[in-house]
Order: C-alpha cells, then sequence, then structure tokens
C-alpha cells in the first residue's frame, strides 16, 4: 500500500477504515462519519498524507501485519484498532484488537472511545512537541551565541537537544517534526534541527543502536556549528555569493572543527563530521578534498541529511523541492553522495515527511 499520496478529502482529523468487505466498511464508515470524518480504503489504495486519529483495519491476517508494520514505522503510537480474523496480533499499547465476528455495536463502542482518548493524546502530543522544539531551538541558539562569542560550548546542553530531537521524532516521526521546526523563524538553526532530525529518522530506519544514534545525531547538531563565525548578511543572502563571500562560506567547517577541538570535550567523530560533511565521494569537495573510503559512514550519512534538508526546507527567496525532486537531485548529482546510503534513506523520507502531522 502506497504511503503519502494526495487526499481527495477535506482536512481535519478523521478516521482511516481500511476493509476489504464491502458492505461492512460502509456500515461502519456510516455509523463513524456521525462523530468524526472516516476515510474509507480498499486495500492497496494510497493512504491519505495527513495523519489520521485512528486506523481500523478489517483485513486478513498477512495484509494487516504487514500494514501494521509500515503505519508503526512511519507513524509511531498511531492508535490501531484491528477486527480479527484468527490469532491476535502481539500486543503494544497502541494497540486495541477485536475478533472480526464481533457485533458491529460493540466494535463502534471502542472506535468511539478509541477516539476520545486519541484526541485527548493528540493534544498533549502538540502541546509536548511544541515545548520540545521550542526547547531545541533555544538550545541550538545558545550554542551558535557561545561559539560566536568563543565562549565554551556545555557538552550537557548538547546531549540535552540530542535528546529532545530523538524522543520528538521517535514518537510523532519527521513529518511532524519538521512542521513544528517551519514554524519558527527560517534560519541556521531551522536547518541545524531539521538535519537532526533527518539524522534521528535515517539512524532508526536503518538500525543504529542507541549510542551510535546519539552519536549521528550529536553530529547533525553541531555540523554547521562554525556558521556562527560566518557573517549573518552572508548566511541570508537571498541569492548567489560572489567569489569573496563563497570563500568565506567554505571556511565555516574548519572554523567549526577548529572550534570543537579547542573545547577538548568533543568525540574525534564528531569533529569529523563537522570538518568534513561539505566533501565529494569524487574528491570534490571542501575543506580537504577527501575521496572514497577517506570519508567516513558517520560523515556520508550527516552529508545526505544536510542536503536533503537544505533543498527541502523553506526559503524567503525561493520555492523548496518537494521531497521526491530532492532526491531525484541527490541521485543525480554523481560523484556527491553515497548512493547505497542514499537508496537505503529515500523510503523513510518520502513516507516520512508525507506523512505530517
Amino acid at each position: 500500500m502506497a504511503l503519502g499520496a494526495a487526499s481527495r478529502f477535506s482536512d481535519g482529523p478523521y478516521v482511516l477504515l481500511i476493509s476489504d468487505r464491502p458492505s461492512e466498511q460502509r456500515a461502519l464508515e456510516r455509523a463513524i462519519a456521525l462523530v468524526m470524518d472516516c476515510r474509507a480504503l480498499s486495500p492497496g489504495a494510497p493512504i491519505p498524507a495527513e495523519r489520521p486519529h485512528l486506523v481500523v483495519l478489517d483485513l486478513p491476517p498477512v495484509q494487516a501485519a504487514t500494514l501494521r508494520t509500515t503505519l508503526d514505522r512511519y507513524r509511531p503510537s498511531l492508535p490501531l484498532l484491528v477486527l480479527v480474523r484468527g490469532e491476535p496480533m502481539a500486543g503494544a499499547s497502541n494497540l486495541r484488537q477485536l475478533p472480526a465476528a464481533a457485533p458491529r455495536q460493540i466494535v463502534l463502542a471502542n472506535v468511539f472511545a478509541m477516539i476520545e482518548e486519541a484526541t485527548r493524546s493528540a493534544e498533549a502530543r502538540r502541546r509536548q512537541l511544541a515545548e520540545r522544539v521550542t526547547d531545541a531551538t533555544a538550545i541550538v541558539a545558545d550554542l551558535f551565541d557561545s561559539a560566536a562569542l568563543g565562549a565554551r560550548l556545555r557538552r550537557a546542553d548538547v546531549e540535552r537537544g540530542t535528546e529532545l530531537v530523538l524522543a520528538a521524532v521517535s514518537e510523532v516521526g519527521i513529518g511532524a517534526w519538521l512542521a513544528e521546526v517551519w514554524r519558527h523563524e527560517i534560519g541556521v538553526y531551522q536547518h541545524t534541527l531539521g538535519v537532526a532530525g533527518h539524522a534521528a529518522t535515517f539512524g532508526a530506519q536503518i538500525g543504529l543502536n542507541r549510542t551510535d544514534l546519539a552519536r549521528l545525531v550529536r553530529s547533525a547538531l553541531l555540523h554547521d556549528i562554525g556558521k556562527s563565525r560566518i557573517p549573518v548578511e552572508i548566511l541570508n543572502k537571498p541569492g548567489p555569493l560572489n567569489p569573496e563571500e563563497m570563500r568565506l562560506m567554505q571556511r565555516h567547517p574548519d572554523i567549526g572543527a577548529d572550534l570543537l577541538v579547542a573545547q577538548g570535550e568533543f568525540e574525534a567523530a564528531i569533529i569529523d563530521v563537522v570538518r568534513h560533511h561539505h566533501e565529494r565521494l569524487d574528491g570534490k569537495g571542501y575543506p580537504d578534498g577527501l575521496a572514497g573510503s577517506a570519508i567516513s559512514d558517520l560523515v556520508r550519512i550527516v552529508t545526505i541529511c544536510d542536503v536533503f534538508s537544505a533543498l527541502t526546507e523553506r526559503r524567503t527567496y525561493r520555492q523548496s523541492a518537494t521531497p521526491a525532486d530532492a532526491l531525484a537531485t541527490m541521485v543525480g548529482g554523481t560523484g556527491h553522495l553515497d548512493l547505497d546510503l542514499l537508496r537505503a534513506f529515500a523510503p523513510s523520507m518520502l513516507a516520512g515527511m508525507s506523512l505530517a502531522a
């Protein structure tokens, strides 16, 4: 079943009902629609991009299990009611199960109760996400301000920012994270938080353990710290940089890495990302012209997240690319990015960014 297709329905909270029993689907859809918009789909139809309040699956066991796995990956904690045909699924906090033969009034009573619970949870989730983004933005702003003034960066702040990103993205997904980040003023802080969100999503998708995932997100939060020493008129220039401005801009990886080295408490792998996230596999990047195996996997991952974020985030002076267009541009950039990692990156970004809350 395709994820993230454009919806033909109106905006607003809704229940997603997916069933292969047309008569039962019609009856449930009519009853649910008395309480909340219900979008009824047949198996294999594209799923609307907007996050539903609740998903009801009335499908054969294999189809139900496959779709549940897909939804859990891209929509963590999404409330799910499964009408079971055969053995129940393994339990989870977001999962409720009823026999497919249960009386319709029992099914509807559970649907209505779950709608009420989901409404309360959605409001709490929105408040918590807003708080996390506000806190993370303040942390990144403080890190950049400290770096600009030559003050010491507090490792505890970096750790706290990392935890905020990981907690939010694991709970609401990359689409909701970016939507909330983009509600704030556009600039280097938002780019930093976008890259960190993509890194958290990608790292989880490829199965990094908790230690490696945290290191990846810390690297993303710090990758552009050298821009704290670049004049703001260059950072925010709405158009191409002239040669002198470009020369200054291309100093930010070295500036950032030297700054972290002087701090004395940041691991070499993170400094490597800060210094080399603009290198290219073909050796045409900067500042050191590294090529091939000289570029670490951590650098390669952050570079992909950095490029994708830059192409898709909002700018006052240009139209942002869609996720699909951004990925096509990245694949076409021969010699720049690790194509194996990019292939692994693409599915989670296409689905996660289109399924925005």
